[in-house]
């Protein structure tokens, strides 16, 4: 895994995170019935965790797509994310403007962690362009940091813990989610 510098790392208040090809692994589950159609995706249960890990950092996470889906919508409320936006890869720049107005933060304070040519207009703006593994070469140009894990296979995880690792707070972050599972468990035990 490829480091993150401290003073990178610290300037980071929003992580913005692509869906297909980094918080999946860019397939599309389709299926028809009598009662219409659906659409699912594979998500990683280790991002769900660095989701976690970063907001309990008190860095703000956001979704940005490039398509409209349900479960997407459904697992990123599912992660206590509240800034989630489908838009066209035309709208991405404008939604990740008003994310950071609305957040109160800078394109210098914020990260993106993408994989496709959609993602580059975005990448070309924040202050931490990242990219998964399999990114396509232009956004493995542009990105400052690049993982070694695919998209939708922790990719998230990855990125996050970098980040957290780069700020020196993954090891606190890691005991202090230890501690808190061992209170509950035990806060259990007395009932």
């Amino acid at each position: 895994m490829s480091s993150i510098s401290a003073e990178s790392a610290r300037k980071v208040r929003v992580v913005l995170l692509d869906v297909d090809g980094v918080m999946t692994d860019g397939g599309l589950y389709y299926s028809a019935s009598d009662r219409g159609e659906a659409e699912g995706r594979r998500f990683h249960v280790h991002d769900g965790l660095a989701v976690h890990m970063l907001r309990r950092a008190g860095v703000e996470v956001a979704v940005v797509s490039g398509k409209i889906s349900a479960p997407v919508r459904k697992r990123a409320e599912s992660l206590g994310i509240v800034e989630i936006h489908q838009v066209s890869a035309f709208g991405k720049l404008e939604a990740v403007d008003g994310i950071l107005r609305r957040l109160g933060a800078t394109w210098d304070e914020a990260a993106f962690l993408a994989d496709d040519l959609a993602d580059l207009p975005v990448l070309r703006e924040v202050g931490l362009p990242a990219a998964v593994a399999n990114a396509v070469p232009e956004v493995r140009e542009a990105a400052g940091w690049l993982g070694e894990v695919p998209g939708g296979a922790g990719a998230v995880r990855e990125f996050a813990e970098a980040l957290l690792k780069g700020r020196g707070e993954w090891a606190s972050l890691v005991e202090g989610y230890v501690a808190e599972c061992v209170e509950h468990w035990r806060s259990k035990q007395g009932e």
